[in-house]
């Protein structure tokens, strides 16, 4: 069991490590190459607003629990310890866009951060978040500021052309179905996501008169592929099971197809947020009544005393 353990920590880890590699670069190229909108000050407001609130609650969580922070033990651990904080301050700089205001930046990493601390579920002997970080941070901001909107989905291509605009989503759909192959095993989340997209894109068509080109259109954008690989993913809060992994990730697509339905903007990121919660009250429940199970009664074996049991 220690082994097995060990290996999940070690894969888990070896793909936090890439993924925060891939979109540090990304980030990187698309302020320099591609043609974000953002200043540069944006993703430097999410990564310090992220690091901030990650290590304040890890602080305050190991001295309320009697031990040291995860944190310490040599630079190493630190940056490894903060993979998780430097993507989610990188993807929310990335996706949202409040024109030269960083309070809405740096408020979205620190709800995601935050979420993970205070929205959990007791399961067995320990606990687990269970709404994906990013994209929590991102739909609160949306909520509470409505003048914030999305990055531009052009901007991750505006400044290239011709096989340039090829390459850019080749390398995203490559690189991001080995690392859920490989290391997060959620393949069955993009399938049904995937099919389900299309499904809902063809209920549209058939029944509320969209056509079914308009429907598939979002499909063909980076920022599609980025939220298909990189975001609706997200190991820690998706089922395992394969059938279950397929069931959340048509779920979302069919949440994102009815706010269509209602008019209702930013459908991606609400989608997820709201399968997510669902998903999370249905595990709690079950959590609570695995509590109210009572235990079956030991069996005692009759004492014999001067041939009287008692």
């Amino acid at each position: 069991m220690a082994t097995i353990d060990r290996w999940q920590d070690a894969t888990r880890l070896g793909g936090l490590r890439r993924f925060a590699v891939a979109i540090t670069v990304l980030n990187v190229l698309g302020h320099t190459v591609l043609g974000f909108e953002q200043s540069w000050a944006s993703p430097l407001a999410g990564l310090a607003s992220a690091y901030f609130t990650e290590l304040l609650l890890e602080w305050l969580d190991a001295r309320a629990g009697g031990r040291a922070p995860r944190y310490r033990g040599g630079f190493r651990r630190l940056v490894d310890f903060l993979l998780s904080a430097h993507i989610t301050g990188l993807a929310t700089a990335m996706l949202l866009y409040a024109n030269e205001r960083l309070l809405p930046i740096a408020f979205a990493a620190a709800v995601a951060i935050a979420s993970k601390s205070c929205l959990r579920i007791r399961m067995g002997e320990s606990s687990r978040h269970f709404l994906n970080p990013s994209n929590f941070g991102i739909s609160i901001t949306l909520l509470l500021f409505p003048w914030v909107g999305i990055a531009p989905p052009y901007h991750f291509t505006e400044n290239l052309y011709g096989i340039a605009d090829w390459v850019l989503p080749a390398i995203i759909v490559t690189t991001g179905s080995l690392l859920n192959a490989r290391f997060t095993n959620r393949l069955p989340v993009i399938a049904g996501w995937l099919g389900g997209f299309f499904c809902q894109a063809a209920v549209r068509a058939m029944w509320f008169d969209t056509p079914i080109a308009a429907g598939l259109l979002p499909m063909t954008g980076v920022a599609f592929l980025l939220f298909t690989f990189y975001m609706v993913t997200d190991p820690a809060t998706t089922p395992a099971a394969v059938r279950a992994q397929v069931t959340f990730g048509a779920s979302v697509a069919a949440v994102y197809g009815a706010l269509l339905l209602l008019h209702i903007v930013f459908g991606l990121f609400f989608a997820l947020s709201l399968v997510s919660l669902v998903r999370g009250t249905a595990l709690y429940a079950r959590s609570r009544a695995a509590v109210r199970v009572p235990r079956p009664a030991e069996a005692v074996t009759p004492v014999t005393i001067a041939g009287v049991e008692r």
